[in-house]
């Protein structure tokens, strides 16, 4: 059972996925990995978020990144917008994500940012998971002074 689901809108955000994916894995976090387009593919957005159990969603996009905001106007859950360069430094994407209407929000991370968008959904599950929550803070103690 998947506690966090990681949709990217094209083939293409892959690269982006697999700095998410490879931290959830390093703090033991079962996800699901799918790729689909809120564009070209609705049904399948749909099915996805209807039919998760994951407790967060991140959703990789990029142009205009429209799936983050599909995806938050279709649940409840917590929504995590990673913003892709592709055209315009990221800039699109990323501004696409950000500026949600209100009632619809969307966390946001920086462009490219696939790991934070893994660390914030951890810090969501930490709340209610104490092992996890240690795993994370350990974690976080040890590179406090690399930057």
């Amino acid at each position: 059972m998947e506690r966090v689901l990681v949709i990217c809108g094209s083939k293409s955000d892959e690269e982006i996925a697999k700095k998410t994916i490879e931290t959830l894995e390093q703090f033991g976090v079962k996800y699901r990995f799918e790729i689909a387009s809120a564009h070209r593919d609705p049904e399948k957005v749909d099915s996805l978020v209807k039919g998760t159990s994951a407790e967060v969603i991140i959703a990789i996009a990029g142009l205009s990144a429209a799936l983050p905001g599909v995806i938050a106007s279709k649940t409840t859950k917590p929504v995590i917008g990673v913003p892709v360069n592709v055209k315009l430094d990221g800039l699109d994407a990323l501004l696409s994500i950000m500026q949600m209407p209100p009632g619809v929000p969307v966390a946001t991370v920086g462009i490219d940012n696939g790991k934070n968008a893994a660390l914030l959904a951890i810090e969501i599950l930490a709340l209610k998971d104490e092992s996890l929550a240690k795993k994370l803070e350990s974690t976080r103690t040890k590179s406090s002074g690399a930057h």
